[in-house]
Formats: structure tokens, C-alpha cells, sequence
């Protein structure tokens, strides 16, 4: 593991680059502490999602969905979508 400061790394980044495509990993610091650390890319691993993992864990009341034909209608009268500009 390679160390720098934020100075070095900017001036030598090219090398530094270099270094960590070898596999080295380097670790910027900024007066004295650890800031940053430059690691190798991997590519990530794609796993298959599992479906279904939150059946039977949620649930909602038989009312949730009641809006009754007062309140529905109320929502519509109230207010225009789309206003005309002034």
C-alpha cells in the first residue's frame, strides 16, 4: 500500500494511476490523515434479483383504498391540473 499527499498526487497522478493497475492500492492523505484511498477496478457482480421477497410482509387495511364518491369528487373540483399561465 502506497502513501501520498494530496500535493504528490496531483503532480504524479499518472504514476500513481500506474501503480494501482499493478494492484497496489494507494492511500491519500491531507496534512498527516488518511482521506481517500485509490483501489483497482473490478467490475461488479450481477446477481439475479429474487421476486417476491416482500410477499406477505406487507399488508394495507380495506379502508385504504375507500375514497368514497363524496371525497373523490372533492378532489377533482378543487383545482385544475395544469393552470393557465398569467
Amino acid at each position: 500500500m502506497l502513501h501520498a499527499n494530496i500535493y504528490e498526487a496531483k503532480t504524479n497522478l499518472s504514476k500513481l494511476i500506474a501503480q494501482v493497475e499493478a494492484g497496489d492500492e494507494v492511500v491519500l492523505s491531507r496534512s498527516g490523515k488518511p482521506v481517500a484511498r485509490i483501489i483497482p477496478w473490478t467490475e461488479p457482480v450481477h446477481t439475479a434479483r429474487k421476486l417476491g421477497t416482500l410477499s406477505g410482509k406487507i399488508s394495507e387495511t380495506p379502508e385504504a383504498w375507500d375514497f368514497g364518491e363524496e371525497d373523490f369528487s372533492a378532489l377533482m373540483a378543487a383545482e385544475s391540473l395544469f393552470p393557465e399561465a398569467k
